[in-house]
């Protein structure tokens, strides 16, 4: 308590200094999860990625970021197990935004596609195990966490390789793939459409002010999504074809039409992305301000400052401009070779997975569930089209990501109680 009546206003500065390097961090990886394979299948330029990502992202970050945020992270650790020593969960949540943030800009820098919820979940449980105890962490969660890594992946590849055979069959191996395309890009549009007004009502508009019932929101999504088929079945008959042109030009006008969907996808995916993420950052800050302003009394929940989401918000953006080049190069071109209409897949496979997800509280990774979906697309051409090498470095990339959040924070939380003591 000695340390939150005498620290207070700099204990809030150093969190919120951390906060933002948290955010940077979250901006520099995990904006692979909207841009990676847009930028890999070349329908974005990096600058035009970078551009098109933090509109939205920031987007979704400050109108969608949520009013209210649990104290802790994904109640991963008790918090009534601090109630007499409110001090050591604030100097914990400040150590885990510092080793959280470090971890991921260090993962940014070598092009590791790492989940940075997992990395806040470490440091958090890294310092509650030395400050209060095992028995402060709720075990019970870790089981899905782990078994993420197994699970998100493969749904989102199972998705991914069946939505591109489909489009083989359907479109690519035929013997009008020009025409057979306008048959079955405008199903395609509904599907894309469908799935990420799904992500994006569930994920990102509860806080606007739009509150809906999921019998509503699927409702509005199905009407959106036959509006956007209908508009892509104008857009497609209307476009001008030479008919003398050779299988190369039609295949490459068909990618074309994967190149906008592609592009679609990934605003709306760093819109959700930015509402959803933006909490690793937000969380442990959120908690630290509600903490300090309560003078030490610990609540269930916080109210979001209003100065927090813009910080985040900023955080992502300029993590993104200065250090997203490298994850986006490893998820966009490094796993496999990506056309518009591999991306295509392997994005809209990602959004399903996120809606299966949301629907039935499996606990994932998008980051995971991208690479992943990345993988099914280059396993439906062989195994040979996988670059193996930088899969084996992104795997060990995700299993390290826990115990080096968690020694992080510890030596940063011991740290800490030195210069607070």
């Amino acid at each position: 308590m000695d340390i939150i009546a005498n620290y207070g206003t700099t204990l809030v500065l150093v969190a919120a200094l951390f906060g933002f390097l948290m955010a940077w961090g979250i901006g520099a990886n995990d904006v692979a999860n909207a841009m990676g394979t847009s930028v890999g299948t070349k329908s974005l330029t990096i600058r035009q990625a970078i551009i098109i990502a933090m509109i939205f992202e920031f987007a979704g970050a400050y109108l969608a970021g949520g009013e209210v945020t649990a104290t802790i992270r994904n109640g991963i650790i008790d918090s009534n197990a601090f109630a007499d020593t409110p001090d050591l969960l604030v100097l914990g949540m400040i150590a885990s935004l510092l080793a959280a943030g470090a971890w991921l800009i260090l993962a940014s820098y070598f092009g590791w596609p790492v989940s940075t919820t997992h990395s806040i979940i470490g440091a958090i449980v890294g310092f509650a195990v030395v400050s209060i105890g095992p028995e402060a962490v709720q075990w019970s969660k870790f089981g899905g966490i782990v078994g993420s890594w197994v699970v998100t992946p493969a749904i989102s590849g199972v998705i991914a390789y069946f939505m591109f055979i489909s489009v083989q069959k359907l479109i690519f191996n035929t013997d009008d793939p020009l025409n057979n395309a306008k048959r079955y890009v405008p199903f395609y549009m509904f599907l894309t459409a469908l799935v990420i007004c799904l992500v994006t009502i569930k994920k990102g508009l509860t806080h606007v002010g739009l509150h809906l019932t999921d019998g509503e929101g699927i409702l509005l999504s199905i009407a959106i999504s036959i509006a956007v088929a209908f508009a892509g079945w104008i857009y497609i008959r209307g476009q001008q074809y030479n008919p003398q042109d050779d299988s190369k030009m039609h295949f490459a006008n068909v990618e074309k039409v994967f190149g906008i969907l592609m592009i679609i996808t990934a605003c709306a995916m760093a819109f959700a992305h930015g509402s959803n993420d933006v909490a690793n950052a937000i969380g442990p800050l959120s908690a630290v301000a509600s903490i300090v302003a309560a003078g030490g009394e610990i609540g269930g929940s916080s109210h979001i400052a209003w100065w927090i989401l813009p910080l985040g918000g900023i955080g992502i953006v300029i993590g993104l401009a200065t250090m997203g080049e490298k994850v986006m190069a490893t998820v966009g071109t490094g796993i496999t070779h990506l056309t518009p209409s591999r991306g295509f897949a392997a994005q809209l496979a990602t959004a399903a997975t996120v809606v299966i997800a949301s629907g039935t509280g499996l606990p994932i990774s998008t980051t995971q569930t991208l690479v992943g979906a990345v993988m099914g697309v280059g396993l439906a051409r062989g195994i040979a089209a996988l670059n193996l090498g930088v899969l084996r470095n992104i795997v060990v990339s995700w299993v390290i990501t826990l115990p080096a959040g968690a020694i992080l924070a510890i030596a940063i939380f011991y740290v800490l109680q030195i210069c607070f003591s």
